[in-house]
């Protein structure tokens, strides 16, 4: 990158395409892109995805939804490419949406799937509808608290989960074991259809260095630092019906401050299956 960190991408689909930007959700990675591979070689898509700063390989730091999107199109430069669509997934959406508002020179296209929108803006202000109190309590308290404080609020419960699912294990078949376990029946289908190996990597990639997720989980539930109301290029919303990570009340407040934006409710989708029984609708829409 242009100030020395590095930043761990992957690149697939049609080489010759447009190039339309993955942007992960949390905790994840690149990987998540991989499944999207096939149906980008037919649409003739260029499908990229670049690590946020702390998971895998890519430098840590301390990231914002601006920073990210300015990675994008430094990732963009690099390689060659001069305007480009963005796809964000869950907690990528957000970091997709700011690439759009930032760089409009520069964006085709913005899509987002099941994100959360900006979430004290909320009513209620929390991108889920099945939380208890003291989840809410934990919503609450990131969204007033210091980046750097939140890390710290959220660090002992998430090193502890970390710790029992043992990324670092060698043995594939327990690792993805122990990841699907976690998972909600129609999420632990749509992971279920990779092999034991895909699963253990893509674990591996971001969880071991627990950076990521931190910085993610610190930032996300802010107030955002730029307005989706000044958006211009085409945006698609796609959300799962069923989807507990990330309500339809979220794509609605997006719809209702993005002009032009297209809301799409997926009937009996949960959070995964909005995109990853889509992809081909979703990047024929972005390419």
């Amino acid at each position: 990158m242009p100030d020395g960190r590095q930043a761990q991408y992957w690149s697939g689909g049609d080489p010759g395409g447009p190039v339309v930007f993955f942007l992960h959700g949390c905790p994840d990675t690149r990987h998540a892109a991989y499944c999207g591979d096939v149906a980008a070689r037919r649409t003739g898509v260029r499908l990229v995805a670049v690590n946020r700063p702390g998971y895998g390989l890519s430098t840590e730091a301390a990231s914002s939804h601006l920073s990210v999107a300015d990675d994008i199109a430094a990732v963009a430069d690099l390689l060659g490419v001069g305007r480009y669509g963005v796809l964000g997934m869950s907690i990528g959406g957000p970091y997709a949406l700011a690439c759009a508002a930032t760089h409009p020179e520069r964006v085709t296209a913005v899509g987002v799937v099941a994100s959360p929108a900006e979430v004290p803006a909320l009513d209620p202000p929390y991108h889920r509808d099945d939380l208890g109190e003291e989840q809410k309590g934990l919503f609450r308290a990131l969204a007033r608290t210091k980046p750097r404080d939140a890390v710290e609020l959220i660090r002992p419960e998430f090193e502890e989960y970390v710790a029992k699912l043992a990324p670092g294990d060698p043995d594939d078949e327990a690792l993805a074991e122990r990841f699907c376990a976690g998972l909600g029946a129609l999420d632990a289908e749509v992971v279920g259809r990779q092999t034991a190996a895909e699963i253990a990597a893509a674990t591996r990639e971001a969880l071991v260095n627990t950076a990521g997720y931190l910085r993610d989980a610190a930032i996300s539930f802010r107030r955002w630092e730029f307005r989706p109301e000044v958006i211009s290029c085409p945006a698609t919303l796609w959300y799962g019906e069923l989807d507990a990570n990330a309500s339809v009340r979220n794509g609605e407040w997006l719809a209702e401050r993005i002009s032009g934006a297209e809301l799409i409710v997926r009937p009996g989708e949960g959070h995964l299956g909005s995109l990853h029984n889509h992809w081909d609708e979703v990047l024929g829409r972005l390419g």
